[in-house]
């Protein structure tokens, strides 16, 4: 390839995008802005959980039950109401999540060892969030269970009974289980492609809705020199907006990388070829700027964001989903990512990722150069 070409398309690419006010917008502002929304706004912890209580014993028990929940770190115990009725219009307005309505005689019924029931109500609306919430309240009514137990025996005088089964839990890679830790990496991955794809769906279909097309296909320019000198701009600029993410996860959320930095380069760079190579094959077979972006948005941004295990597991999505997924290469970096930033892993782990996504970029380059072709350069 003759690099005094390449030069002179990438001269004239950058004197584009510095005098195209939207496309530096969606350069620079928007994964500035993807960064600050996703980092603070999307978390998937579940914890405050707004509660209301009914207690209709009114006992030092049922105090002591309601005090300690309200310490936990889970639950926010927003009122207390005394008509079990008034619990329905709570989780009807959306004014509270849970509800916990102690019976009368709880107490009694506790001290006399028969089964004491206590009625949870959860706002299902948000599946996910109901959920775990149940499993809180079960984990917290099975601790208080065993605390009433332990004091029984202890004014009894009696051994303390010991569990025949005893787990003993420690999670790995993610301690705290902050969610920030890989939503912070994730969004790397949708900044590349916004910054990869969507830009450069409009390069080309740009040249052909300005009718420069002509002019340039009767230059003595090759297909592979063509598409090098557009697409060497949005690189760098895809490189400067990930280091910008690396930077701004480490001081604004403390999400530190675990594994080398290097590698996360490697891979950013690889990706981001992927990226560009899909924007121009978009941009070259649709010939306009408005058919490509929406195109783009379409089969390379929600993928990534959707498709990629980055928001939605996809060991839970349908089959047929399940296998869309292997042809996303947002997956693939996402893994690379997790890999990196949480599993402190290196290549000899992460090398499959890595080939995939270099695969893809070759298909796609030969995709690119063979439309190029048929359109005579």
């Amino acid at each position: 390839m003759n690099t005094v070409k390449i030069k002179a398309i990438v001269r004239k690419e950058f004197y584009h995008l510095i005098r195209d006010f939207r496309s530096l917008y969606l350069a620079f502002v928007i994964p500035l802005l993807l960064i600050l929304l996703f980092g603070y706004a999307l978390s998937l912890d579940v914890d405050n959980i707004k509660t209301v209580v009914v207690d209709h014993d009114k006992t030092y028990l049922s105090r002591d039950f309601i005090r300690k929940l309200d310490a936990s770190s889970y639950f926010n115990i927003a009122n207390q109401l005394t008509d079990t009725k008034a619990v329905t219009e709570y989780l009807d307005n959306g004014w509270t999540t849970m509800a916990v309505i102690i019976p009368p005689g709880w107490t009694a019924d506790i001290n006399a060892d028969r089964e004491t029931p206590i009625q949870v109500l959860l706002d299902g609306s948000d599946p996910n969030f109901a959920g775990i919430s149940r499993g809180y309240i079960m984990a917290f009514v099975e601790e208080y269970n065993s605390q009433l137990l332990l004091d029984f025996l202890n004014r009894k005088g009696m051994e303390k009974i010991k569990p025949p089964i005893e787990g003993r839990i420690r999670v790995w890679f993610n301690e705290d289980l902050e969610s920030r830790n890989f939503i912070v990496p994730g969004i790397i991955a949708i900044i590349i492609m916004i910054v990869g794809a969507m830009l450069t769906s409009l390069v080309i279909a740009r040249e052909y809705e300005n009718g420069t097309m002509e002019t340039i296909r009767s230059l003595p320019l090759r297909g592979a020199e063509f598409l090098t000198g557009k697409a060497i701009p949005y690189f760098f600029i895809g490189l400067i907006d990930v280091l910008v993410a690396v930077l701004m996860g480490q001081m604004l959320f403390g999400v530190v990388m675990k594994s080398s930095f290097w590698l996360m380069v490697l891979a950013s760079s690889v990706y981001l070829f992927v990226a560009l190579s899909l924007g121009l094959l978009i941009s070259v077979v649709t010939k306009s700027q408005l058919v490509a972006n929406q195109l783009a948005l379409l089969i390379t941004y929600l993928p990534s964001l959707l498709l990629s295990d980055f928001v939605f597991p996809i060991v839970n999505m349908p089959k047929i989903l399940q296998i869309i997924t292997y042809i996303v290469p947002a997956r693939y970096f996402i893994d690379i990512l997790n890999g990196l930033y949480l599993r402190n892993l290196g290549l000899d782990h992460l090398w499959p990722s890595y080939m995939v996504l270099a695969v893809m970029f070759v298909i796609l380059t030969g995709m690119n150069l063979l439309v190029l072709k048929k359109e005579g350069m």
